[in-house]
């Protein structure tokens, strides 16, 4: 349950005389009813408010269902219209019985100005409270309806996003104006009523209103709302217990947002750790039968000196080697020994080597392709295209042939890996890596992946990789048997992860 959810409960519980017990000592809400019918009464005399041209009266009848009777119609059951049952002390009730409503008023360009009477805006309305930054000002009058008091409920009237509008909050101080998408509803019953707006039974009701360009609610929607009606003491104890909880919810909120980070960021942190633990020897024991990775070093090193003959591969200009001495490890390059053990981000088991990624495989880019070239899906005769964030669509040709990790080298996602295998196309943004000498190539896209290569991109607007850079990167090299055991764990292990 989201907070959000666990609010909208609270809320439910409240409109429903679930949230506290009621008093049989409180006065019932229909005294409260007839106070304020006399209240109305007297302000109709007084010509301070308009009388209702049919007003509504909500009753239980002798059949114990409820029945309105809107002006000098006949009473007509309501029991399908009302949603749930209400304690004995409650009434149903319109809002229009209740209290006042009244829109604001549009104003013209040249009476806004920089001092004079504040307008409140539905952006004043933020998470259920009044928020007077962001006022704009008028230099005109403004007649009382248009004047909102301490304690009207602000009601956000018309908007473009649906999910606006009827968001509402109680208006904490007096000589402020609203404007034209804005409605006040004013009564003796504001602070309960601004939970019953905040409630699903005043956002049900408000589901069908829309027009042909904007959403809205009208005052005559706003009077009819269907309202369950608390004795004025519940009312007070509801909203006190409402306000107690908020800050319980908002803690919920937290965690909430906190475990739900963790559940979902849970898998892919996971799969980094087993990653990391194959990386450093630690997925699955060594065995001392294996054939070092040294020797795996110097086959590969025989096979790409065989290549470079041939003229298939160039030959590497600053080759480096990398070994151990004095428990130590160095790196001999163009003629010069360096020790290398603070470049170095780990130890690795004695039967495992240190080399770079250049030294192991041979990185080469592919090609660029006319973007017309390109095809989203596949088609007869298509080959995947590679690109920098995997496949960018399907050509008519292909330009390697094999099973290669691919580095993608351009964009955002740069240093990422994919896999290709059997024909494909890669474009000047993916990097092939040629494996030598029987390794993985699984095993190598699962360390490439682990090398987070992404760290060595430019750090550009469009961040890139140089493979160069790639070149020069440390990789630790498990011997073969090994590789082959690191893989089938990880695949034994990764649709584990995937499932949770």
């Amino acid at each position: 349950m989201t907070a959000q959810q666990l609010k909208n409960s609270i809320l439910q519980m409240a409109v429903q005389g679930k949230l506290v017990p009621q008093d049989p000592n409180d006065e019932p809400a229909s005294v409260l009813l007839d106070r304020i019918r006399a209240e109305k009464e007297q302000l109709i005399k007084e010509k301070k408010i308009k009388k209702e041209k049919n007003p509504s009266i909500i009753f239980r009848g002798a059949d114990n269902l409820p029945y309105e009777k809107v002006g000098k119609n006949e009473p007509v059951c309501i029991a399908d219209e009302v949603p749930f049952e209400i304690p004995d002390s409650w009434e149903w009730v319109r809002l229009g019985s209740i209290g006042e409503t009244n829109i604001g008023l549009t104003y013209k360009p040249a009476d806004i100005c920089n001092s004079g009477i504040g307008v409140l805006r539905s952006n004043n309305i933020q998470n259920g409270m009044m928020d007077y930054s962001d006022l704009i000002y008028v230099s005109c009058d403004v007649p009382p309806r248009a004047m909102a008091q301490k304690g009207d409920i602000l009601i956000c009237a018309r908007n473009g996003s649906r999910a606006l509008v009827g968001k509402s909050a109680i208006v904490d101080r007096d000589g402020i104006a609203f404007g034209a998408f804005m409605a006040i509803f004013r009564s003796i019953c504001n602070p309960y009523i601004q939970l019953f707006i905040n409630s699903y039974l005043f956002r049900g009701q408000l589901d069908g209103a829309t027009t042909t360009t904007i959403n809205q609610v009208t005052q005559s929607m706003l009077r009819k709302q269907l309202c369950p009606l608390p004795p004025l003491e519940e009312q007070k104890r509801i909203v006190k217990k409402y306000n107690e909880l908020l800050p319980l919810i908002t803690k919920y909120e937290k965690v909430y947002t906190a475990t739900t980070k963790l559940q979902n960021d849970f898998p892919a942190q996971l799969k980094r750790s087993i990653l990391q633990w194959a990386v450093q020897g630690k997925l699955v024991p060594q065995d001392p039968s294996d054939e070092p990775a040294e020797a795996l070093v110097e086959r590969i090193r025989a096979e790409k000196l065989r290549l470079i003959k041939e003229g298939k591969i160039k030959q590497d200009k600053h080759e480096s080697v990398i070994f151990r001495r004095d428990n130590s490890h160095y790196e001999k390059l163009d003629g010069t020994e360096r020790c290398i053990d603070d470049a170095l981000p780990f130890e690795i088991p004695e039967s495992w080597c240190w080399s770079k990624i250049g030294n192991i495989f041979t990185l080469q880019a592919g090609k660029n392709i006319p973007a017309a070239e390109i095809h989203e899906n596949p088609f007869p005769g298509s080959y995947p295209c590679y690109g920098g964030n995997g496949i960018r669509g399907y050509v008519s040709k292909s330009n390697r042939s094999g099973d290669y990790p691919i580095i993608g080298r351009q964009g955002a996602l740069c240093g990422n890996i994919n896999r290709g295998t059997g024909e494909f196309y890669a474009t000047e943004h993916a990097v092939c890596v040629e494996t030598y000498a029987d390794v993985n190539v699984v095993w190598a896209c699962l360390f490439l992946t682990a090398l987070n290569l992404n760290q060595y991109a430019t750090a550009t607007a469009q961040p890139g990789l140089a493979v160069t850079n790639i070149n020069e990167v440390f990789m630790p090299l498990p011997p073969l048997n090994e590789q082959h055991r690191i893989v089938q764990q990880i695949e034994v292990l990764l649709p584990l992860v995937n499932s949770l």
